[in-house]
């Protein structure tokens, strides 16, 4: 359940308003859910652009459509707007947008999933890359596959071994190595082509 302020709802209103376009509704969505750097997005939201999958939250002269993906993180939300005399700020409070840090009972597996999403991919994020946990072995070992711009990227081995690998095991005792498992022949936009990192 997602809750406004009064205040809210006449500036989602006002703005609708303005707007003056048939069906049109605000649409809300986290960004990054689950992680530290969770936070919401708040856009306009056209009927050509929604698929019927949404949340839709019916208030006075509007509608407010939350991501299905995104509805688990904003449940328990409260929006509201503090007006002030140069306009005002809208606030979003949202308790399970960034999830909770795993404590020490946690697995290894759910530990490894957390530094992944917390701190490994918005890294790789920089060069259109990002990685995705396939296994812990019982030895220890964090099985990743590559995507995006680090799949055939020239570059992949240093990052694995002096970016993730060194970050799982500084976060992660039980940890005792990494290994990839891409298949990176088959990369198609890598950040940097691995005929380029091998000097041609």
């Amino acid at each position: 359940m997602i809750s406004l302020s009064a205040t809210a709802h006449e500036h989602f209103r006002k703005l609708i308003e303005q707007e003056a376009t048939p069906g049109l509704g605000i649409r809300l969505r986290a960004v990054e859910a689950g992680t530290p750097r969770g936070d919401c997005q708040l856009e306009f939201c056209e009927a050509a652009d929604r698929d019927g999958s949404e949340w839709e939250i019916e208030c006075e002269g509007y509608s407010l459509y939350v991501d299905p993906q995104s509805a688990p993180f904003l449940d328990g939300a409260t929006i509201d707007f503090d007006k002030s005399p140069t306009g005002g700020q809208l606030t979003i409070r949202a308790p399970a947008l960034r999830g909770a840090v795993p404590g020490d009972d946690a697995s290894v597996v759910e530990r490894v999933r957390y530094v992944i999403e917390s701190e490994i991919n918005p890294r790789l994020a920089s060069h259109g890359g990002r990685v995705s946990l396939r296994e812990v072995t019982a030895e220890g070992v964090v099985v990743l596959q590559f995507g995006g711009g680090c799949h055939g990227c020239g570059m992949v081995d240093a990052t694995l071994r002096g970016g993730v690998e060194r970050t799982l095991k500084e976060r992660i005792p039980e940890v005792t190595g990494v290994a990839d498992a891409t298949d990176h022949t088959t990369g198609t936009n890598p950040y940097m082509r691995r005929e380029a990192a091998a000097g041609g």
